[in-house]
């Protein structure tokens, strides 16, 4: 059901049947570690191309998430997915080895809430039995597409983010045991002029703390509803400007609400600058950490606004701006 202009609120509150979420080696000395299913060893994951690593950790979340519902690929009527990569090429190549049908979506980091939105909506007006919503993302690929190879050494500003190396995948169906998602607001897409591709935090956090605004009024919530709130991936410089436009709005957020999971994927270590990103990053944080604490009884009420950058190499080259969008999504352990 439409709730004011851009919020859904589903009505069968579709059920997330199992998560999965796989890292690379860097991801294996995460903070969060205990909460990832599994670590690859090597950042090549067994291919010839970091492109083709990718692909497996999609293929390897959804098939571990599969397993983990008792599911069997020929029993989810849709896989929904998109990725950093140009024309989003490891979900659609992961969709091909998967023999699942396919919804490629692109909204950079921001993909895994779109994607659990989407995946829910079609759940809610009986579209489908079962859908996989996932994400991926690579460090070394997005390094190579988005700014300088990894083998070129170049320095980075404090202001730089750690893309994470993983994937993340949910298993959506209408009935079962499990947290639920309740709710979702479909963000719109907020220019702030910014075009440093090394400073992605500062450019994200207003379409970031423009969706939680929206969201909050659409459904005529105080943020005290939730247990937590977190962006997807502002990092610590993202994260500060983003507290500074919630006071402005006069959003008042109770100490410890608030996080980010960009911040919390790597927590201070200085190799990663200002924090995490990459579609991985929410998606292993909430898939992985955010979830168990749920299971736990630790969190009962939580929004994720995932957060994404809508450039490209071509705009970048064209001296555009960087237009960014976030998607907020309520997930709800109901007994």
């Amino acid at each position: 059901m439409l709730i004011g202009r851009q919020s859904w609120k589903f009505e069968c509150k579709p059920v997330i049947l199992a998560s999965a979420a796989v890292g690379g080696p860097f991801e294996a000395k995460s903070p969060l570690a205990e909460d990832f299913d599994y670590f690859h060893e090597d950042l090549w994951v067994g291919q010839d191309s970091f492109e083709k690593a990718e692909v497996k950790l999609l293929e390897h979340a959804c098939q571990k998430a599969l397993e983990k519902a008792g599911l069997k690929t020929e029993d989810i009527n849709f896989l929904v997915s998109g990725d950093l990569d140009n024309q989003i090429t490891s979900s659609s190549f992961a969709a091909r080895d998967l023999s699942i049908p396919y919804l490629g979506l692109f909204g950079a980091c921001s993909t895994s809430m779109e994607g659990l939105a989407v995946a829910s909506k079609l759940i809610d007006n009986d579209g489908a039995n079962y859908v996989i919503a996932a994400t991926a993302s690579h460090n070394a690929a997005a390094e190579k597409q988005f700014r300088y190879p990894t083998e070129y050494g170049a320095q980075k500003p404090p202001t730089a983010q750690w893309t994470v190396t993983g994937a993340g995948a949910v298993v959506l169906g209408k009935n079962g045991d499990g947290p639920r998602v309740v709710s979702a607001t479909i963000g719109r897409v907020v220019d702030m002029g910014i075009s440093d591709p090394f400073n992605m935090g500062s450019a994200m956090a207003p379409a970031a703390v423009d969706t939680i605004e929206i969201h909050l009024n659409e459904m005529n919530i105080d943020p005290d509803y939730y247990d937590l709130i977190a962006t997807g991936d502002l990092g610590f410089t993202g994260y500060a400007i983003a507290q500074e436009l919630f006071r402005k709005k006069g959003i008042k957020l109770k100490e410890g609400l608030y996080t980010d999971c960009g911040i919390l994927i790597y927590g201070n270590d200085p190799k990663v600058f200002s924090g995490g990103s990459g579609c991985a990053c929410s998606a292993t944080v909430t898939y992985g950490h955010f979830l168990n604490r749920m299971k736990k009884g630790e969190l009962t009420r939580i929004l994720i606004a995932a957060t994404g950058a809508l450039l490209s190499p071509m705009s970048y080259q064209q001296k555009e701006s960087i237009p960014c969008i976030a998607h907020a999504v309520s997930i709800e352990y109901i007994q």
